[in-house]
């Protein structure tokens, strides 16, 4: 259970302050702009991984579960109760944010910029880079190492930064899904669900070719 609720407040953390920063950045004309939302985004991952890693992995995100239960680094009798935990705080973020800024449209919820398909593959090749990243520096499916929060952090504050503007960079179903289903914009959710996870189902064949096969 410590695992299960260390990922609800991990997802918590990083719904509540990653689409917190695009809600009050639009509240305030832009204070926080979107170089500051996608250092948020970046920043809060480093802080998570670094407070729950050694608990849970602090995965925060279902396709990054999936992903190493698919890399045969987390059994599949965990796999449930990760994901659950994550969509409980991710929902728990958005319906605090809600409540502290009731006119909010979209609460931070991602919508592509261009077409489906531009943003679909754009989330596939950012959730699998990010993946890639994690199974490099992670040992099982924990995150202990020192420099594992940098890398993982910086990783997602760089895609964020460069394809935010299009995709929205989300490359978690979680923190797209909770946002949409409070503010009731469900439209394109598909693709944020979907090309995260084959993105970081992918990432395993990647890693097991430039490792060797040392990814299980």
């Amino acid at each position: 259970m410590k695992k299960y609720a260390a990922e609800l407040l991990g997802t918590f953390g990083l719904v509540f302050a990653g689409t917190g920063a695009i809600i009050i950045d639009q509240a305030t004309g832009g204070s926080i702009t979107h170089v500051g939302v996608a250092l948020t985004f970046g920043m809060i991952v480093l802080v998570m991984i670094y407070t729950f890693g050694d608990i849970s992995g602090a995965h925060l995100n279902p396709a990054v579960t999936i992903g190493f239960w698919s890399a045969r680094r987390l059994p599949g009798r965990e796999v449930p109760g990760y994901i659950v935990s994550q969509f409980m705080g991710a929902l728990l973020a958005s319906g605090v944010l809600r409540v502290l800024f009731p006119d909010s449209k979209l609460l931070g919820a991602t919508m592509p910029a261009g077409s489906e398909l531009q943003s679909f593959i754009l989330e596939f090749i950012l959730t699998f880079f990010l993946m890639l990243t994690i199974l490099n520096v992670s040992t099982g499916a924990k995150e202990k190492g020192i420099t594992a929060g940098i890398a993982v952090g910086s990783m997602i504050g760089l895609e964020a930064m460069f394809a935010g503007p299009i995709c929205g960079a989300s490359m978690n179903p979680a923190r797209s899904l909770a946002p949409a289903l409070v503010s009731g914009h469900l439209e394109h959710l598909w693709l944020y669900i979907a090309a995260p996870i084959l993105g970081t189902v992918s990432a395993k064949f990647a890693f097991r070719c430039v490792r060797e096969g040392d990814g299980g």
